[in-house]
């Protein structure tokens, strides 16, 4: 999911998409890959939108979101429908992870799963003076089922983990994103992630989390990508597919 400029990268994003910028001698897009093949998965395809003619010479698959300047996040999943028949690992382009996570999030038999940081607070403290400026709630049953997430919170002790942007849809979960974005009018167009799993959970649909701990970390802006690259280097983030 690439389609936004990723406006926090402040000028790191005037040339290139905020997944071309690069840790560790490689882009984010490129750490992705590797991590999504490294977990069992061949088919890759991009949802692209800023500066989309950057992504020909990568060698995926690519489907563009011409409104990316207007819309958010579920209506740049919707431009991928014609994948729908089939299940689909949906990942933000601004995140850093392991393979492991991802053949964990194949192999869940669940109609959608969410993969959550169970150790969120140590990276949140090293990305902001609070952490509970950008934290979400996040609260899971103790059968894994997802009850909240996405809403702004006061109480860091209520907070069960972060929501990482790395998920697995099946068709039949498929099939009920497509019923509840119809339902939702004009007003999808503006709609994020969040508040559309928080819709599915609202009306009934199941969503599960898959509890990590750490080795994974999101890049939204300059100083993100500076702790990035220091994790790498003192191995605190582990990448690659072996």
């Amino acid at each position: 999911m690439a389609a936004g400029r990723g406006s926090r990268m402040n000028n790191l994003t005037d040339d290139k998409p905020k997944c071309f910028n690069q840790v560790g001698g490689e882009t984010l897009l490129a750490w992705q890959v590797d991590a999504i093949k490294g977990g069992g998965i061949e088919d890759i395809h991009v949802v692209t939108g800023y500066k989309a003619g950057m992504f020909n010479s990568i060698g995926l698959e690519c489907i563009n979101n011409p409104d990316w300047e207007t819309t958010n996040m579920v209506s740049s999943l919707l431009c991928a429908r014609a994948l729908f028949s089939e299940p689909l690992l949906v990942s933000y382009s601004d995140i850093l992870y392991n393979h492991e996570i991802v053949r964990a999030l194949r192999e869940s038999s669940h109609e959608t799963v969410i993969s959550y940081d169970t150790a969120w607070r140590q990276l949140w403290n090293q990305r902001f003076d609070d952490p509970l400026d950008d934290a979400e709630s996040f609260r899971v049953e103790e059968d894994g089922r997802i009850v909240e997430i996405g809403r702004r919170v006061n109480d860091i002790e209520t907070i069960n983990g972060q929501y990482m942007g790395l998920m697995k849809f099946d068709e039949t979960a498929l099939s009920n994103i497509v019923l509840w974005a119809a339902s939702q009018g004009e007003t999808v167009r503006k709609t994020d992630m969040t508040t559309m799993l928080q819709g599915l959970i609202t009306e009934g649909y199941p969503v599960h989390g898959l509890a990590i701990k750490g080795n994974w970390c999101e890049v939204d802006s300059e100083k993100d990508l500076l702790l990035a690259e220091d994790l790498l280097k003192t191995n605190k983030l582990r990448l690659g597919s072996k």
